[in-house]
């Protein structure tokens, strides 16, 4: 019987691979500044546990790309952080931060399940995910425990259960609109608080960026975070719905450089596009048409966004380029 580990990696395979070691590395670096700077001994073990997780992930990467004659990304490494660094969070937004990441670590661990085929890959990922969630539920234990953790709006239980009877359920702009449902609800609150913990992101790292063109990208950030968060925010509040709080006073007032400009580069891009996932979901998931036109509005401001920052990586070399298929134009003309 054939191996089945000798059967090459497929396309899709090698994307996710490839993405999970890019991912595994930049957590690494971020992950090793909290841990030289956290107080809580909770939040410590967290860390190590979480620095673990990625550090052995790297270590079956390598050995697979090995074994498949695939080359080893770059990633990020040592060079992209100085751990030495003053503290730049307080031990909350760590939480918060580590939560948000579990919670886009289930979500790539997932696809990445439904699009491998050989089992090796799939075992590798059916643990990545296996850790993405203790990582969600031990940070969310430990936050509800300090009492730290934003719960999302309670509201009072139907009375019964109900068919849509008139077209004005879509309606959001005139005439008899509808109170928000519960899934609408939830996406809101899932959007202001992504914006929330890439807006405190964005803070520290403009405060510690030393390159001009680096720090006013990220000021571009911010103020269109904001933004963001003010429109879901007031939609909520509209409906006499409480919004979760922003993370800014999570951030000290250092100014000395943690991470390098690349690597802070790709963090803020890798979490617009995530974002820009976010947004596409909450669309299709908002009947109501004025929620559904104000996700489409503001889609393309964040892919700008992430564009412009694609293309000052690639002005400075930071941006790695990740497989791509034979250009079969190019080996034809060549000689």
């Amino acid at each position: 019987m054939d191996d089945k580990n000798r059967i090459p990696l497929t396309s899709a395979e090698m994307a996710v691979l490839w993405t999970q070691y890019i991912n595994d590395t930049i957590s690494i670096c971020v992950i090793g500044h909290f841990l030289k700077k956290v107080e809580d001994e909770e939040v410590r073990t967290i860390i190590e546990t979480t620095l673990n997780a990625s550090s052995q992930n790297i270590s079956f990467l390598n050995k697979l790309f090995k074994k498949e004659k695939f080359p080893v990304p770059i990633g990020f490494t040592k060079e992209d952080v100085n751990e030495d660094a003053p503290r730049l969070f307080s031990d909350t937004f760590v939480l918060m931060y580590l939560r948000y990441m579990s919670i886009l670590g289930m979500s790539a661990a997932s696809v990445a399940i439904g699009v491998a085929t050989r089992d090796d890959v799939i075992v590798f990922f059916k643990s990545v995910l296996k850790e993405a969630v203790v990582l969600q539920d031990i940070t969310t234990k430990l936050m509800l425990k300090q009492g730290v953790y934003v719960k999302p709006p309670y509201i009072s239980n139907p009375d019964k259960v109900e068919y849509v009877k008139k077209q004005s359920f879509l309606a959001g702009f005139v005439g008899d609109i509808r109170p928000l449902t519960v899934q609408e609800i939830m996406m809101l609150f899932n959007n202001i608080q992504t914006n929330a913990v890439g807006k405190a992101l964005i803070i520290a790292f403009a405060q510690t960026s030393k390159n001009k063109e680096v720090k006013q990208y990220f000021l571009r950030g911010k103020q269109i975070a904001q933004k963001h968060i003010d429109i879901f925010s007031d939609i909520l509040k509209k409906e006499d719905l409480p919004a979760p709080m922003t993370w800014d006073n999570s951030v000290t007032d250092s100014i000395s450089p943690v991470f390098s400009d690349k690597l802070m580069m790709f963090h803020i891009t890798a979490m617009i596009a995530a974002g820009i996932g976010n947004y596409g979901i909450s669309m299709s998931g908002s009947p109501r048409r004025d929620l559904g036109i104000k996700y489409a509005s503001l889609v393309p401001e964040i892919a700008l966004y992430a564009e412009d920052g694609a293309n000052i990586m690639i002005k400075n070399g930071w941006l790695e380029e990740p497989p791509q298929a034979d250009d079969r134009n190019h080996l034809i003309k060549k000689e």
